[in-house]
């Protein structure tokens, strides 16, 4: 569920930036969509498989995960964390 929600978010964030939604022909059109691209997100629910849009200008920015982030930002604090604390495992 989490999966289709944030799925959801991010056709809604390319829908914003092009000014469109797809299949839609308008003048105030900033681009085209180019399909999606799979990205594996590891989070504290689990692997998430995101179908990021891509955009024919290649200029798709999304705020939820950084470009090459593979994993929640709070797992590897997590785990930061358990290291300065002296956790061995």
């Amino acid at each position: 569920m989490l999966e289709q929600v944030v799925n959801q978010v991010l056709q809604a964030q390319a829908t914003e930036q092009i000014q469109a939604q797809p299949y839609e022909r308008a003048d105030e059109r900033q681009g085209y969509r180019n399909g999606t691209r799979p990205h594996p997100l590891t989070t504290r629910v689990g692997t998430l498989t995101l179908h990021v849009p891509r955009l024919r200008n290649g200029t798709f920015s999304t705020e939820l995960f950084a470009r090459y982030q593979r994993s929640e930002q709070a797992l590897l604090l997590a785990l930061v964390e358990m290291v300065i604390q002296g956790v061995s495992t």
